[in-house]
Order: C-alpha cells, then sequence, then structure tokens
C-alpha cells in the first residue's frame, strides 16, 4: 500500500468524466441515496475579518490578492487525481469580495476563507448574488454581505472533474432554491456547489455506491509534520473529514494509512 501510495503522489492530474453530462440524474441510477442535512460544520459566522487568519491586517476594502494559512490536499480516486489544493501547484491567493465580484462570471464557484474554519462554497450568479447552503437552506444571498469580511477566491478548477456548462450549473443552483431540512440531500456548501458545477451524484450524501474495489485517498499537508494519508469509501465521507480538520487542525488517527507519516 504504501509503495502505490507513493506512486500516486506522483501522477500527473487529469480530468475524469462526468456521470450524466446534463447535471439531472435519473431515478434510477441513484444509489442508496439518504436525503437529510447536518450543520454540525456550519461556515459562516460573524468573526471579524481581523479573526480570519490573514498574513497582515486587511481591511475588507483591499484588493488584493493576499494569503491566508491553510493546510493543503490533494485528493486521488484509486490512482486518479480528483482534487488539488497545493499551493506549488496552484494559486491560491484570495481577494476581497469586492474585487472577487469583478472576476466573477454566471456559473463560478467561489470560495470563501478564514483560519481554524470549514471553507464556505457558492455559486456565482450575477450582480453580487451568489446560490449557497446556509443553515439548512439552499439560499440567495449577496456576496457582500455572507462573506463578513471574509476573502475569497474562484475555484472552478479545484475538483478535476469536467464541469457542466455555465447555464446547467445555474439550472442545477436554481432549481434547488428554498428546499431546507430533510428535502436537502448535501451536508455542507462545498458538496451542494460542487454538485451544481459537475453535475457528479457522488456529491450527495449517500449517492455513492460503496465498493471493496474502489477507495479514496486524501493527502493532508501539514506544515511541520509531513504528508498523512487518508483512506475513504467515499467521496461525501472525504470531503467531511477534509473540512473537518481545517476547521479544528486535528487528523483523526484511527483513518491513517500505515501511520499516516511518509
Amino acid at each position: 500500500m504504501g509503495n502505490q501510495l507513493d506512486r500516486i503522489t506522483h501522477l500527473n492530474y487529469s480530468e475524469l468524466p462526468t456521470g450524466d453530462p446534463s447535471g439531472l440524474e435519473k431515478d434510477e441510477l441513484r444509489v442508496g441515496v439518504a436525503y437529510f442535512f447536518s450543520d454540525d460544520e456550519e461556515e459562516v459566522d460573524d468573526r471579524t475579518p481581523s479573526d480570519c487568519g490573514f498574513t497582515k491586517d486587511h481591511s475588507p476594502a483591499e484588493e488584493g490578492p493576499f494569503s491566508v494559512s491553510e493546510v493543503e490536499y490533494s485528493a486521488f480516486c484509486s490512482q486518479e487525481c480528483i482534487f488539488s489544493k497545493l499551493r506549488e501547484n496552484e494559486d491560491l491567493n484570495v481577494y476581497s469580495a469586492k474585487t472577487l465580484l469583478t472576476m466573477c462570471k454566471p456559473g463560478d464557484l467561489l470560495e470563501l476563507v478564514a483560519t481554524a474554519q470549514a471553507p464556505h462554497w457558492a455559486i456565482y450568479e450575477q450582480d453580487d448574488q451568489v446560490i449557497h447552503l446556509h443553515k439548512g437552506e439552499i439560499r440567495k444571498d449577496s456576496l457582500l454581505e455572507i462573506s463578513n469580511g471574509r476573502h475569497g477566491r474562484i475555484v472552478n478548477n479545484r475538483y478535476r472533474y469536467r464541469p457542466l456548462p455555465p447555464d446547467l450549473v445555474m439550472q442545477n443552483a436554481l432549481g434547488h432554491l428554498g428546499l431546507s431540512s430533510e428535502e436537502i440531500c448535501w451536508t455542507n456548501s462545498e458538496s451542494f456547489a460542487a454538485w451544481c458545477r459537475f453535475g457528479k451524484r457522488e456529491f450527495k450524501a449517500g449517492g455513492e455506491a460503496h465498493s471493496a474495489e474502489q477507495q479514496y485517498f486524501l493527502k493532508v499537508h501539514l506544515s511541520g509534520s509531513g504528508v498523512h494519508t487518508l483512506v475513504f469509501r467515499s467521496l461525501e465521507d472525504m470531503i467531511r473529514e477534509r473540512r473537518r480538520v481545517d476547521a479544528s487542525g486535528i487528523l483523526k488517527e484511527l483513518s491513517l494509512v500505515n501511520g499516516g507519516k511518509e
């Protein structure tokens, strides 16, 4: 297993095909879908900009780009890279919400970040409006208002799946406005926003068939303590654990492969 994971680290990043290119799934394709919502990692709170972990004391009006202290990751399904958040390969700088608005196009995937807090994800619509999952409801809100001083970035390429056309991304997002609680089958803002953009049922809670052959490997790059590899049976489980690490900075040791350090 150790040798296999070493090989995975050096794979070239590649796009994976989506399941249903329309983004609309057929009922007969759903496998064990469980419709529920969990807000055990609610991301948007009332922190002030000085609490968000930026390297300097920036005001929300400043344009950026800025740097923020973050855990870095790469993730694989079997031997294919499906997710990458590595500063050596990507631009992880963030911008004020006001500046971010000048960069966005309808259907863009946005991420608001703060230290010791799970990122908040949203789909950009237009005119400062984003569609996102917040407090158990699919809502449309002002990006300037929900950012609350946090900085953000466009993360269209964070997942290595092939995106849907912008009109289908917006169809997915707008088609779920107003849903809440038991009507929702995503457990966090990232899973919902990513599903809107890529249309893969794996982002839904319980939407993925488990098999012994298919495993997800998450490499956690912790500053000063090496790279830790965790293994999961579903994409949703992996997302939830990664977001938990973002919020707490603590790994669950029982999930580690080969003791974790490499």
